[in-house]
């Protein structure tokens, strides 16, 4: 009865890589689940330090864990069916993301959100993408993509009591992330370059919607500038000095860039990244290809922290809400700074 509570208030608020393969051996570890986080009743409130009308304040509230919960209820929830591609469940779950984007003053880059997939046969598939104009008047000729999918795995047969995929590490969490800064950033309106919050389909299947939409914006001859991916960000690492890793980390400075903007020690290394080649497995690589600028991704899933990967156990009762809202509150200094940085400080190496 609470999440269907949750899911109603939540609509009425509005709003992993490669080609897969079985991978359970090596990304099912035998470790304890995640732990539920606790809900809050108080969120902080910053204030922009560009100024303070005296008619008017921008005033932009930090995420909180009900803010959370709201939108990982609704994406997770059974009536979605795992939001596989091509499928009802996935409709659903890009009006929902369509209605967060219109309700915060982000709009469709292209003519619509909805940017349909030309290398998909399955059925109609799409990417969400909306846009937020720069307001430099030089730098908004620049572009940073934030982007995360929001595709799943649908149904799966192996437990008779439950054939649902909810995939909500992967990837609500990070969908929820990107719908959590399209609203900081809709409402704070101050980005000097120009933003693409892309939440992707497909990415299930192959990566086919980062490739459509990279290709895309390729013949369209776009400055990009950077492309940040955020992927598995529902529970916190074990035994690290950092919250979050970035894949292809040894290949550019964007960890120095965003600690330094974090003003913490946010962003690490991690080995086994490394070692399974994830900077080729999610939704920056097909960035990464066309337009050879830093496209790296964001991820917490260290290998020992969440054994339900591609599973029916992939439940949003696993999900951390507090470390999600932490992590996405400290990302925000950290892109802000990033998008209004006079000039392109991240580089490939």
């Amino acid at each position: 009865m609470k999440q269907i509570l949750i899911v109603f208030l939540g609509i009425l608020m509005l709003a992993c890589g490669g080609t897969k393969v079985d991978q359970s051996t090596i990304l099912n570890p035998t470790n304890p689940k995640g732990v539920n986080g606790a809900v809050v009743s108080e969120s902080e409130v910053i204030k922009d330090n560009g100024g303070v009308s005296a008619v008017t304040s921008t005033v932009v509230a930090n995420s909180t864990p009900e803010d959370i919960e709201q939108l990982m209820v609704f994406l997770t929830s059974d009536d979605l069916q795992g939001r596989d591609t091509g499928s009802e469940g996935i409709s659903k779950a890009a009006d929902f993301i369509q209605n967060v984007f219109e309700n915060n003053n982000i709009k469709p880059y292209f003519s619509t959100y909805r940017d349909t997939l030309e290398n998909y046969s399955g059925g109609a598939a799409y990417n969400i993408v909306g846009f937020l104009p720069g307001s430099d008047s030089d730098l908004k000729n620049e572009f940073v993509i934030i982007g995360a999918h929001y595709d799943h795995i649908g149904l799966i047969s192996g437990d008779d009591s439950d054939t649902i995929a909810n995939g909500a590490n992967d990837n609500a969490s990070g969908t929820t992330a990107v719908l959590e800064f399209a609203k900081y950033f809709g409402k704070l309106r101050n980005n000097k370059r120009s933003i693409i919050f892309a939440l992707f389909s497909a990415e299930e299947k192959g990566l086919l919607g980062s490739k459509h939409l990279a290709s895309k914006l390729k013949s369209k001859n776009i400055d990009l500038y950077a492309m940040l991916n955020f992927e598995m960000i529902g529970v916190p690492m074990v035994g690290k000095d950092h919250s979050l890793y970035l894949t292809g980390y040894e290949l550019s400075n964007l960890a120095e860039i965003s600690n330094e903007y974090a003003q913490k020690n946010l962003v690490g290394f991690l080995p086994k990244a490394k070692e399974f080649n994830l900077f080729r497995r999610s939704d920056n690589a097909p960035f990464h290809d066309e337009f050879n600028v830093p496209s790296q991704t964001y991820s917490s899933f260290d290998f020992t922290n969440f054994g339900e990967y591609h599973k029916v156990g992939d439940e949003v009762s696993l999900i951390n809400f507090n470390f999600m809202s932490d992590i996405i509150n400290e990302v925000k200094p950290m892109l802000k700074g990033i998008i209004n940085a006079p000039s392109k400080e991240i580089k490939y190496n």
